[in-house]
């Protein structure tokens, strides 16, 4: 636009003309010209407004979680937020489920954010199945939708015309089998007990079948694998009705640290606490200070605010290349390991 104005001043005179042309053309010397012609070409009649629009332009990121009880969620969130101070041009808003059970409040709240002005959304479902029918509509409204940690059904998403931009997550299946795998080092043989998630949760799915697997190739007996529905006092109960049936039990595999703190309470209730131990999963603060007591005696952890970052600004980029829902494109999914807590490196975990 600069140049424009330019012309036409040297058209009128070329005394004062030739002044300002020396001014002019060293003010926008560091300004790509490329970036001038673009904006000459796409909006003419604004070119003196468009630098100020780009420049103040950001992408909101909206990003829902599971219920902020779960210090897993509840440390994501604020790890989330504290990255998201430090970025230009980025602004993130995180919204968490009410509950583990409020499925459909869950697809509410997912839908809402839709009619908002996020550019992207980050979301990790309370079930496989829960948000299949908002990230379709998301697509459908051209929003980015990226997996966070928790699976959603990615196929039911491609059947709905839409698909995902990606998913960073943990691998399941492995989280199990470490939990599995130091139980088993630990009593050698007899029996133990799994302590699922929700009925029917993907990541809960994952780690129960980890584990049930690895007991199974080590001889080990399984004499329950039971939903204690990710709560603490859920879990207490379901623990204590095991170790009635099961007296010789000698160890619980949990699939989240949230139980593993229930039955390790219902453990020291029934006066077992030197003969069965307990191992969770996550590596929750309280759970590792459990670890560190002497109380459970391990978890595994995962790096869950890296999982919650990573999502973000996978976000962001698809925000910036424009992606687009492909149905026929297969969705990547990036696992970040997790690590074993235990009472010998504790310490290391703490923070």
């Amino acid at each position: 636009m600069k140049r424009r104005v330019l012309a036409l001043l040297l058209a009128a005179t070329m005394t004062l003309g030739l002044a300002a042309c020396g001014s002019k053309e060293e003010a926008p010397a560091d300004t790509p010209a490329p970036a001038e012609t673009t904006d000459d070409v796409e909006a003419p009649a604004e070119d003196a407004e468009a630098p100020a629009e780009t420049a103040g332009e950001e992408i909101k990121i909206g990003v829902l979680l599971k219920p902020e009880s779960n210090e897993y969620w509840s440390s994501m969130k604020a790890g989330i937020l504290e990255w998201a101070e430090g970025q230009d041009g980025v602004t993130v808003e995180v919204l968490c489920a009410e509950s583990e059970d409020n499925i459909t409040g869950q697809l509410e709240q997912l839908e809402n954010m839709i009619s908002k002005d996020y550019d992207a959304i980050c979301a990790a479902p309370l079930s496989l199945s829960n948000l299949v029918e908002g990230v379709a509509k998301a697509c459908e409204a051209g929003i980015p939708i990226v997996n966070i940690d928790e699976a959603i059904d990615a196929d039911a998403v491609k059947e709905a015309g839409g698909n995902m931009v990606g998913m960073y997550t943990t691998d399941n299946v492995l989280v199990g089998q470490k939990g599995a795998e130091f139980i088993t080092e630990q009593i050698g043989s007899g029996q133990v007990a799994i302590i699922e998630g929700t009925a029917g949760n993907a990541t809960s799915n994952d780690r129960t079948k980890g584990a049930t697997d690895y007991f199974t190739e080590k001889g080990i007996e399984v004499v329950a694998s039971q939903p204690g529905d990710w709560d603490r006092l859920t879990s207490i109960d379901v623990a204590t009705n095991i170790m009635q049936a099961n007296p010789d039990v000698k160890a619980f595999y949990c699939a989240n640290d949230t139980m593993a703190l229930g039955v390790y309470e219902a453990v020291v209730n029934a006066g077992k606490q030197d003969s069965i131990i307990v191992v969770g999963t996550d590596a929750v603060a309280n759970a590792k200070e459990s670890v560190k007591n002497g109380e459970m005696a391990a978890t595994v952890g995962q790096d869950n605010v890296g999982i919650g970052i990573a999502c973000c600004e996978l976000a962001v980029k698809a925000v910036k290349d424009g992606w687009t829902a492909d149905p026929s494109a297969e969705m990547p999914i990036e696992y970040i390991d997790s690590f074993l807590v235990t009472k010998d490196n504790v310490d290391q975990y703490l923070n």
